[in-house]
């Protein structure tokens, strides 16, 4: 007997909404506030980023301060520039297709696509209301997020999260659909009217036993990853290499790295690592929504980075870094989500 989608959102916490999974935890966001003597002592944690990275701040400007040899190729996109502009762009650095388009300012994944031609492409620019990026698609297979802090009077710092992004896929049976397929499989259950509207030829399709077909390319939770613990590839080795990747990063002193790297062997030689997106003071730890894990430990890795978070900001305040304002947080959000979604 299938579980109703509706009771399977609040059977798991990682399908919740983001909201109702953290108001539990809002008063400690209070006791911390107390203690740093800020409301917004968060936005103090990495001077260097619009906000400290908690949110409306420029993807493609963080990015730029990252040493390019970890980075895909990219441009950045002005909504109002013409097919035939960002064409010359992408040819001037060799930027071919399959490419990544995402708002510059992004929200949780939405609108983030998959560009195969130059038709998707006038698709998206055509539908796009704001500054967006144009990126190198990594085929690398293994995606991870990975959390990064370190104090402002330290040269080394410390991994405290590492998920690994498992997408969304279905292996075939000899006799099932794509679609029959995914709605044997909760995860993907949860995203069928999005991908039959996406991709309305490729769910009658039968797969042959044991074919494996990949239905998202995009590693983000709302699109159908699974976000699985990788904290047991931790050491020091880990830490020295972003310890080389973060301390010539001005003004940055916590975030979650979305990368992608050839193997994990790789990984701990520095080699091959490929940095998609650098999030701020409003990064999660990936790893607390692997289903293995219990609500009591998911919260209880979030409060412990939480608190990572004011140590951090509230040394950056001793050095005469000042938090925004409260009231200026409330004008970022509704410029970039009250006022985008309006026009949407």
């Amino acid at each position: 007997m299938k579980v109703p989608l509706f009771i399977a959102k609040f059977s798991r916490y990682e399908y919740w909404p983001w909201w109702i999974f953290y108001l539990p935890v809002l008063p400690y966001w209070l006791y911390l506030s107390l203690k740093t003597k800020s409301l917004t002592y968060f936005t103090a944690a990495n001077p260097g980023i619009e906000l400290g990275g908690f949110y409306g701040e420029s993807k493609s400007k963080i990015l730029d301060l990252i040493d390019k040899r970890y980075l895909p190729k990219s441009v950045s996109v002005d909504s109002s520039a013409s097919v035939e502009s960002i064409l010359d762009q992408m040819n001037a650095i060799g930027l071919l297709y399959p490419v990544i388009a995402k708002p510059d300012v992004g929200e949780r994944g939405n609108q983030v696509t998959l560009i195969h031609t130059e038709q998707d492409l006038i698709r998206y620019n055509r539908t796009s209301k704001s500054k967006y990026i144009i990126q190198e698609f990594i085929d690398y297979t293994i995606e991870l997020g990975v959390l990064y802090s370190r104090m402002p009077d330290e040269q080394k710092g410390k991994v405290t999260s590492i998920t690994l992004k498992e997408f969304l896929s279905v292996t075939g049976d000899g006799t099932s659909t794509v679609l029959e397929l995914m709605q044997k499989k909760l995860r993907a259950r949860f995203q069928i009217d999005r991908l039959s509207k996406e991709f309305p030829d490729k769910m009658n399709v039968v797969l042959k036993e044991g074919e494996h077909i990949l239905l998202e390319p995009i590693g983000n939770h709302c699109r159908g990853t699974l976000f699985i613990d990788n904290n047991y590839l931790i050491n020091d080795t880990l830490n020295e290499v972003f310890d080389k990747i973060c301390v010539p990063i001005h003004g940055f002193y916590y975030g979650r790295f979305d990368l992608k790297v050839k193997s994990i062997e790789d990984l701990y030689k520095g080699n091959n690592i490929r940095i998609m997106e650098l999030n701020g003071a409003s990064s999660e730890p990936g790893h607390i929504y692997d289903p293995s894990l219990t609500l009591f430990k998911a919260y209880k890795d979030l409060l412990s980075h939480w608190k990572r978070l004011a140590e951090i900001s509230n040394a950056n305040m001793k050095l005469g870094f000042t938090p925004v304002s409260f009231s200026l947080i409330i004008k970022t959000y509704w410029k970039f989500v009250v006022l985008r979604n309006g026009q949407s």
